[in-house]
């Protein structure tokens, strides 16, 4: 079928470039990406994956994260599973 449909949307320029480099690397393009999300959101009835509100030691961990706090460092592979 032709593609006679447009979707405009507006987003952040840092995550277009983001995404846009990614998708690159995934060999797709905007479009393809679109419309494969598209295709799946019709195969499941819904969003493709599971979107949820993240409890409260999820949501600290992300803040940790993104935020660089409380991050540890091991010099190796042994002395991180020693730590477990």
């Amino acid at each position: 079928m032709a593609k006679t449909e447009m979707i405009r949307a507006r987003v952040e320029p840092d995550l277009k470039h983001q995404v846009e480099e990614v998708l690159g690397e995934l060999g797709l393009s905007a479009t393809e990406a679109i419309t494969l999300f598209y295709r799946q959101v019709v195969m499941h009835q819904g969003l493709p994956f599971e979107v949820r509100i993240p409890n409260a030691d999820t949501a600290d961990a992300l803040r940790q994260a993104q935020t660089g706090s409380n991050l540890v460092e091991y010099s190796t592979l042994d002395e991180l599973k020693a730590m477990g």
